[in-house]
């Protein structure tokens, strides 16, 4: 019986919890997350700002890191686009079809801490690594004249220090991993949403969850194609990517494939909550209807008895 009411509740309920009305209440429940989350966004500013280590890359290293130095297929600025933008657009839609806040708060959060766990993992690794780009050599000398160290025979860059330092962040590939982390969140929340996993059939189904997934190889195959990063690169950030985002729909939502898949843990709590106060309050109305007569009989029964004593003392 509790299985098919919470099944059958929530289309009773469409459009019972919107902003207006849970909006405040949800994010107060949540000020701690929201917290953290600007946190990671100001760590990850941080590690943005600090020099990467400086790895040695000798005279007889260069012969790998002497692609053609080009833009980029995807600009930076592209990146929150693709990555948070797009998914942000698709909930927001969502939620003006359903309009469950609950849905729209906690996917919202769990899309942002998936790109920001991410971009802070990326970040650090990156700066801790200090893996050379495949253009590297035209980084470090633009005039095309190498300069070494005499006696250990590491690079003596003599370019700007800006595209240097930014030559030293190779490994791993931030524009894929931002990528997978925003695009494989959105594919989750769409496969709970269509109910790919409903044993129906439907292959059409997979061919929506696969179209972001696509979208974010594209752009992780357009960083080795531009030459900013070696394959190992962009293979690692795909993974930390898909690791980190399954991590935190999880967090929120149950699996795809769950009977209960197309909601957020919280929204199935309230009703559960809601369904245990509305018989809570049903148990005590009907104690109180049944103790009413008790009640009665005890307030009339000592009045019997006092009549009964004045009657002897009268007698």
């Amino acid at each position: 019986m509790l299985y098919f009411s919470l099944v059958k509740m929530p289309e009773i309920q469409l459009g019972a919890h919107t902003i207006r009305s849970h909006g405040v209440k949800v994010l107060r429940s949540y000020m701690h997350d929201w917290l953290i989350l600007i946190l990671l966004v100001a760590l990850d500013a941080g590690l943005n700002l600090i020099e990467p280590f400086h790895r040695f890359v000798g005279e007889d290293m260069m012969t790998d890191l002497k692609y053609p130095l080009q833009g980029n297929t995807v600009p930076f600025w592209g990146v929150p686009i693709i990555a948070v933008l797009l998914p942000l657009i698709v909930i927001i839609v969502y939620y003006f079809i359903r309009r469950d806040v609950y849905d729209l708060h906690h996917a919202i959060l769990g899309l942002l801490f998936s790109v920001f766990i991410t971009a802070v993992l990326t970040d650090a690794i990156k700066d801790g690594v200090g893996r050379p780009r495949p253009d590297f050599f035209w980084r470090c000398f633009p005039n095309g004249k190498g300069v070494f160290d005499p006696v250990t025979k590491n690079v003596m860059c003599t370019g700007n220090k800006a595209i240097i330092k930014e030559g030293h962040k190779s490994f791993p590939s931030g524009h894929t991993s931002w990528s997978f982390a925003g695009l494989n969140f959105l594919a989750l929340y769409l496969s709970g949403k269509i109910r790919v996993f409903d044993r129906k059939g439907h292959v059409a189904k997979l061919c929506i969850i696969f179209l972001p997934l696509l979208v974010a190889s594209l752009v992780a195959v357009s960083r080795v194609d531009d030459y900013w990063h070696h394959w190992q690169d962009v293979f690692a950030g795909s993974i930390i990517g898909l690791a980190v985002s399954s991590f935190c729909y999880l967090q929120f939502f149950p699996p795809p494939y769950d009977v209960d898949g197309w909601g957020p843990f919280a929204y199935f709590q309230m009703l559960a909550d809601s369904q245990n106060i509305d018989q809570s309050t049903s148990n005590t109305e009907n104690a109180l209807t049944v103790r009413q007569p008790q009640l009665e009989s005890i307030c009339i029964q000592p009045q019997h008895g006092m009549d009964g004593l004045e009657y002897g003392r009268r007698n």
